[in-house]
């Protein structure tokens, strides 16, 4: 698995960050607010995208109407953590790659990072 397409990883971050499950034509309205685009998407570009996605399993879809509201079959860090997972498959040292990840961490983080992994020991 690969990770998503520009297109794709903007439909996904909309659908993630929703308040409920979207329609094509609620992320799409979304996506043409975003004033770095130079030109607006046309609908059937997102459905299509939309659709890809369901097929992939990334999205879930119910009947509403004569439309269809998607939703995120995994999380964003699940997603994430997918992709980590094909790193490690290449046989990357799993040690030096996670120091490495771990020096970009500013201390919020790396002592968030600390109580989790102590929370995750006590289990």
């Amino acid at each position: 698995m690969r990770g998503f397409g520009e297109l794709e990883q903007a439909i996904m971050d909309e659908v993630w960050t929703a308040d409920a499950p979207p329609t094509v034509r609620e992320v799409l309205a979304e996506l043409n607010r975003d004033s770095r685009r130079e030109k607006d998407l046309a609908y059937n570009t997102v459905q299509t995208v939309m659709e890809i996605l369901h097929r992939k399993g990334w999205l879930s879809r119910a009947k509403d109407g004569r439309a269809f509201r998607y939703a995120a079959t995994s999380s964003r860090e699940e997603y994430a953590a997918s992709l980590i997972d094909q790193v490690w498959a290449t046989g990357a040292d799993r040690t030096a790659t996670l120091v490495r990840l771990f020096d970009e961490l500013d201390a919020s983080e790396a002592a968030e990072l600390r109580a989790a992994l102590a929370a995750r020991q006590k289990k």
